[in-house]
């Protein structure tokens, strides 16, 4: 029929392409996902094996001396803060972090004392959710990044080759020997470097879009009726009252102010 081209079989070259491509499409999804299947599974044994080599070459045993001449009142005052700052009562959920079910949740203050009140309370309000979510931007942008993905990849083949060289008594480069724990101590130095030098684009980008995400929502935000939540006192145990408490039974002519 005119308008229509086909094949010596009789089937439409058009329909015939659009399966092609369709086809070419889900097979390059599927190798996308095994490959990524697979590199997570090798980083994850490059990992396994760093870790025990760095067992075998004794750093827990250098980490352990170090943190056994650090005063015992500062590591309990860096215990404490710690579990103060990341305790899990201040994270706040999704209903209290977007104000759902509020009737005024997001609006903008005009007045600078009570916009400036408003900043100072989320901040100290929302500050475990705010570090969320630079944790998940941060992870999202270090994952989607093709350049700090194979250089990561690339310092996990290095530590995967220093590991299997040294395993036979030590790392050999022309005629200088380097034990396993010299080896162990150098490529954590280099991959310091390494890592410092990768994830500062990554760091920085998540700054700048996680600052501006948290600062409209801190500028924006009123919590205002969950001010007094952290002054809430819990209360456990029996009431007893007795019957000619004061405040029950009071004195006949005294007015209530």
């Amino acid at each position: 029929s005119i308008g229509e081209v086909t094949t010596t079989t009789g089937t439409p070259l058009f329909g015939h392409s659009i399966v092609l491509s369709s086809s070419t499409m889900a097979s390059t999804d599927a190798s996308n996902v095994a490959s990524a299947s697979t590199a997570m599974s090798s980083v994850m044994g490059i990992v396994s094996t760093v870790r025990d080599k760095w067992d075998s070459s004794g750093g827990n045993e250098v980490v352990s001396r170090v943190s056994s001449s650090i005063p015992q009142g500062t590591k309990d005052y860096i215990s404490s803060a710690g579990q103060k700052l990341f305790d899990r009562k201040h994270m706040r959920t999704l209903t209290v972090f977007f104000g759902i079910g509020e009737e005024r949740a997001f609006y903008v203050e005009r007045s600078p004392s009570l916009l400036m009140a408003r900043l100072q309370h989320n901040f100290s309000f929302f500050y475990l959710n705010y570090m969320l979510v630079f944790a998940v931007l941060f992870i999202l942008t270090m994952v989607t990044s093709l350049k700090t993905m194979f250089c990561l990849t690339a310092l996990g083949l290095a530590w995967l080759y220093v590991v299997r060289v040294s395993q036979d008594g030590g790392l050999k480069i022309y005629s200088v020997t380097i034990s396993p724990k010299q080896a162990t101590i150098g490529m954590g130095a280099i991959s310091i470097v390494v890592l410092m030098y990768i994830l500062a684009s990554v760091f920085w980008w998540t700054a700048g879009s996680g600052g501006f995400l948290i600062g409209i929502h801190a500028l924006l935000r009123d919590a205002s009726m969950h001010q007094d939540q952290e002054d809430q006192v819990e209360m456990s145990g029996d009431l007893t009252l007795e019957e000619n408490a004061a405040f029950l039974n009071p004195v006949e002519g005294t007015e209530v102010a």
